[in-house]
């Protein structure tokens, strides 16, 4: 039994398919046979060929997009990717150890990161993360994700398991693998890394699969065609269950699943509380896929389209046709075509080398977000442009996220209007129509709510990030992870302070964090006065379901409770009862 971080409820039973990584932990792995060795090398060379090739096409589209500067790191990646010192290193292992390339490629990158190690100085530890990023592409041409995925692996290995549903076992989930996993029949997932608000997580949730992130030494311990078990509720995994163990999930997963399929069947209904106070229920959205998810479970719009994975995912910068290409599509595909656009919220653990690269001690404190949006005003403007002609195909909104400081609204304001100005200027069709609104994230903004609200035109509260900003504890960090409980005092009188400001005001309100997709959480935010919650597609049956069986009233006296209540223990307990007592049935959709 392995113990990680829940990050998507239900229980699964399934076959392991465990996933190589460049940048993983697990042991190297040799070829079965050692005639496999030249097409091996054959599969090397066809790698760094397809890898120097995009590096070829990126270094001029970005100098058109970006300019001479940014162009220069993709012009060092072509150097790197180009050096027979590197790639005969590879060969050499490939020949004489008779070891696959991933894992040739991995042993390489080690010896470079321990030279790298015994030299302090920050040039060559940028150096060092451009011999990871080109190994990575060249990585990932190697470990493309199949069309189908097998059942078991290629030694026959769990092959009286061939009829289980598959579970993804991998180190970790890198953005442009898990937009590749899309239409996969993946029934779990289990990552070694990352935690709630991982790509991971975020995959698993708008699918509605069950996903525990964090545990440590998975991939060592499991092998694909191992039958193995994932309660993403109490963040269990169990690789190899025993008969019992095996006989007692199946049935939990029976249960589960069969709970969802008859909570899908109220996607025609109108979200209303029991006595019925009409709620909007949006989706959150990464790609088209999403776009016709939230169709299906009934969602009436998207609430939070977030832009970064068409740049994490594209092989160099998309220019503005592109864009406007791809949000069109998303418009379109969407429920009522109404859709919420964030601007690009890149940083933190979502890097392109594009746009540069700098060593922080805190990344997510850093340079990030709208900044790094500020620090790029072509590409920040382009995005723009394309928002708002894809703005005529629908009910569209602009997000801009992180917004710290008045000065920066105003700023994003005034680029916004200069850019209409532009477009009627020379002819280009666009949506007259489309708001601009702040996404709440920094305490420092829901501080300054007031001022905020008289020049926006609506607000969208990310609950991820202003957890982690107001306890100063970083979610993905094992060590202080446990700070970052939205069932905390403290969150709820900051939200209780913006919803009185924008209840005030008559400012549209939406929450789009994780806590919208909670039940205990939305229990206590529709007392609060919250009417617009937007969650991973999922969870949308789910919470139209809760709400249909409590009362304005009743979801009042919650929240004034949990406003009294002085711990994170307290509240969690008396939610906790009062879900039980309201719909006992949709306590597995909630974090144990």
């Amino acid at each position: 039994m392995h113990k990680g971080i829940a990050v998507s409820p239900g229980v699964v039973v399934g076959v392991a398919y465990r996933v190589e990584s460049v940048f993983g932990s697990t042991e190297p792995q040799t070829l079965a046979d050692p005639e496999q060795i030249p097409a091996e090398i054959d599969r090397f060379n066809q790698a760094v060929s397809l890898s120097t090739v995009e590096l070829e096409a990126i270094v001029l589209k970005v100098a058109q997009q970006l300019g001479s500067a940014e162009a220069d790191i993709f012009k060092s990646h072509l150097q790197i990717v180009n050096d027979q010192g590197l790639l005969d290193k590879v060969r050499s292992l490939i020949e004489n150890q008779e070891l696959t390339a991933l894992s040739a490629l991995q042993i390489v990158l080690q010896g470079y990161a321990a030279s790298f190690a015994r030299i302090e100085h920050d040039y060559y530890r940028e150096r060092l993360a451009d011999v990871r990023d080109v190994i990575s592409r060249i990585g990932s041409h190697l470990t493309a994700f199949p069309h189908a995925m097998p059942a078991t692996s290629n030694n026959g290995s769990g092959s009286e398991h061939a009829d289980e549903p598959v579970i993804l076992v991998a180190h970790e989930i890198l953005p442009s693998q898990a937009m590749s996993l899309g239409n996969l029949p993946i029934a779990g997932i289990v990552t070694e890394t990352g935690g709630g608000t991982s790509h991971a997580a975020i995959l698993s949730r708008s699918r509605g699969i069950p996903a525990v992130s964090g545990v440590t030494g998975i991939t060592n311990d499991v092998r694909s065609g191992d039958l193995m078990v994932v309660d993403g509720r109490d963040g269990v995994v169990i690789v190899r269950p025993d008969r019992e163990a095996t006989a007692a999930y199946r049935k939990m997963q029976r249960e589960f699943f069969d709970l969802k399929d008859r909570l899908v069947l109220n996607r025609d209904q109108p979200a209303l509380s029991a006595d019925g106070a009409p709620i909007e229920l949006l989706a959150n959205i990464n790609n088209v896929a999403d776009a016709q998810a939230a169709q299906k479970v009934g969602a009436t719009g998207v609430g939070l389209f977030r832009t970064e994975y068409l740049f994490l995912t594209h092989a160099d910068v998309p220019d503005e046709e592109e864009q406007y290409q791809h949000y069109r599509q998303i418009i379109e595909d969407s429920p009522n075509r109404a859709v919420t656009i964030r601007t690009l919220d890149l940083g933190g653990d979502k890097t392109v080398p594009y746009l540069g690269r700098r060593s922080e001690a805190n990344p997510f404190m850093g340079w990030r977000s709208i900044r790094l949006s500020f620090e790029h005003p072509r590409l920040f403007e382009r995005q723009i442009r394309a928002i708002l002609r894809a703005g005529r195909h629908g009910k569209v909104n602009m997000l801009f996220p992180m917004i710290t400081t008045l000065e920066e609204l105003r700023y994003v304001n005034r680029l916004v209007e200069e850019t209409r100005r532009n477009l009627r200027r020379e002819g280009v069709p666009f949506g007259e129509d489309v708001k601009t609104g702040v996404m709440v994230e920094v305490p420092a903004a829901a501080v300054c709510i007031d001022a905020i609200l008289r020049e926006t035109d609506f607000i969208s509260i990310g609950s991820n990030d202003l957890i982690q900003y107001l306890v100063a504890a970083d979610r993905d960090n094992p060590k202080v992870a446990h700070l970052c409980e939205p069932l905390s005092p403290a969150i709820f009188k900051v939200l209780q302070m913006v919803l009185d400001a924008c209840q005030r005001t008559g400012t549209p309100v939406t929450l789009c964090g994780e806590m919208a997709g909670q039940p205990r959480s939305v229990l206590a935010l529709f007392g609060m006065g919250l009417r617009r919650f937007s969650m991973s597609p999922a969870f949308v049956p789910t919470i139209k379901a809760l709400l249909s069986s409590v009362t304005t009233a009743q979801a009042e006296r919650f929240a004034h409770q949990v406003l009294q209540l002085k711990t994170s223990e307290e509240i969690r307990g008396y939610l906790t009862a009062r879900l039980h007592e309201v719909s006992s049935a949709l306590e597995v959709f909630d974090s144990a």
